[in-house]
């Protein structure tokens, strides 16, 4: 589902999670646009109205984006009681409710969802309030609000449409689903479809004044969204939800963008036929027009070594932004910039989270050491047994053990578990066995994230655009095994 809820309808895929938010306001400055306000007495658009302006709008962003119609499109206004039943059957479809239980459980054990969060209660609110407008490749129609303003309306047109003919030209929704099971490269299709959108709907709003997005090397995509907590849902939206549902908009926009700006739009079938692999690539296009592409990173099989009273809930790449996101729940934004799994322990609920990082430098991979460690600290506020080396850390908490790792380019983490375990998983990957702890290990001290062997800046660098991949696994026990 393509959607416009409001102006921008977001489809949210990062780290498990699928659901379509609205934006506020979007604007062009003055100077760069001339779109008309709609009069104080606007009315929803008759039929016959809104067909004229949808087929209108359509010829425009043909000729913007140099899609041809292959075939005619339909078009139809709905109610919302129509829309909000569509979206939720979309929704319902996209994930089953053990997904959706798996999604939210590996958010957690981030610390990307506070625990206790309702994802699906929020995800319900979200979808059915303010939506506007919305292409259905299923049925490759349009729909759109019937009590919306026309003039509102042909800028959820101009977005919509742009997806309605990329889809008679590349079949998105399979393009889309073509990226599975890696939610992160689908996470990247994703951001090429909406940022498209966007830079289609910019070049729209500009066109009285003879100029495009082209034209416009310093150009701003912040100043198109207003203030996402505006809406009653979003106000209550954890910052991570904010920033993943922004991302494929504003991210695939500059990614856009950055394709479009010295060839025009005709450089656009070649994306869909070579699409971005991963969301690093999205944040920095110069890294998709090089070629360079993650490393590939795996985890060993781990049933055996948690043994039979886990389960698996879920296994999936997590690229630079849901590693940027993490990274931000506990660090400053600034400093904040692969495949996972989570396990989960039936009866006591109890979770397992298991990373494996590729980073691109030696050098990156300490100063991930460093910060990553320091976020570790925020996120388990009691902490004991704290065991630091230069490239080992672990400590010990209420829900078990944590353990962050780093060999070479790569860096693992085992939250949640015992030290055994640990030295198993360790041994799978042949890696040396971690330092011991010391015979009477003292408590954690209240800040312990420095690192002495790098010097006092080592946990203020930021970290630049290093991570390639990573391996996450969460688990589930059985039952309620103690430890």
């Amino acid at each position: 589902m393509n959607c416009h809820w409001k102006n921008v309808c977001f489809g949210l895929r990062p780290l498990f999670l699928s659901l379509a938010l609205l934006l506020g306001g979007v604007a062009i400055p003055a100077q760069e646009a001339s779109v008309t306000p709609p009069p104080a007495d606007s009315k929803p658009a008759p039929d016959a109205d809104f067909i004229a302006a949808a087929d209108e709008v359509l010829g425009q962003m043909s000729q913007i984006t140099g899609l041809k119609l292959v075939t005619p499109l339909k078009k139809s206004l709905r109610s919302r009681e129509e829309i909000r039943a569509y979206v939720i059957k979309q929704m319902n479809e996209e994930k089953n409710a053990a997904e959706r239980y798996a999604d939210q459980r590996s958010a957690e054990a981030f610390g990307l969802l506070p625990k206790g969060f309702d994802l699906d209660s929020f995800m319900v609110n979200v979808l059915t309030e303010q939506v506007e407008g919305l292409y259905d490749p299923k049925a490759r129609e349009f729909y759109i609000a019937d009590w919306s303003p026309l003039a509102d309306q042909r800028m959820v047109m101009a977005h919509e449409l742009t997806h309605a003919l990329e889809d008679q030209h590349f079949q998105i929704e399979a393009w889309l689903k073509a990226a599975r099971p890696n939610e992160d490269a689908e996470l990247a299709r994703d951001a090429v479809l909406e940022g498209s959108a966007m830079a289609a709907m910019v070049d729209y709003l500009m066109l009285s004044t003879g100029r495009s997005l082209k034209d416009l090397p310093d150009f701003d995509p912040s100043m198109l969204i207003g203030d996402l907590g505006s809406t009653p849902t979003l106000e209550k939206a954890p910052p991570f939800l904010k920033d993943a549902l922004i991302f494929p908009y504003i991210g695939g926009l500059n990614f856009s963008a950055a394709v479009i700006r010295n060839v025009g739009w005709s450089a656009l079938p070649a994306v869909f036929e070579k699409p971005p692999v991963s969301t690093q690539q999205i944040l920095h296009p110069a890294l998709y027009r090089s070629g360079k592409t993650p490393v590939t990173v795996t985890l060993p099989q781990l049933e055996k070594l948690l043994g039979n009273n886990w389960s698996k809930l879920d296994e999936n790449i997590m690229g630079e932004f849901g590693w940027k996101e993490v990274l931000k729940q506990f660090l400053d934004n600034d400093r904040a910039k692969n495949l996972a799994a989570s396990w989960e322990q039936k009866q006591t609920k109890k979770l397992v989270l298991v990373t494996r990082l590729h980073l691109n430098t030696e050098e990156h991979a300490v100063r991930f050491f460093g910060q990553y460690s320091e976020a570790l600290e925020k996120k388990y506020s009691e902490r004991s047994n704290l065991l630091r080396r230069p490239n080992f850390f672990s400590f010990d908490t209420p829900d078990g053990s944590v353990f962050l790792d780093c060999m070479g380019l790569e860096c693992v983490t085992l939250e949640g578990t015992t030290r055994d375990k640990f030295d198993a998983f360790t041994k799978a990957l042949n890696w040396p066995l971690a330092p011991e702890p010391p015979e009477k290990p003292g408590s954690a001290p209240t800040k312990t994230a420095m690192i002495p062997a790098y010097g006092e800046n080592s946990v203020a660098v930021r970290v630049p655009g290093s991570f390639l991949r990573g391996q996450m696994l969460l688990l589930s026990a059985l039952n309620g095994e103690k430890r």
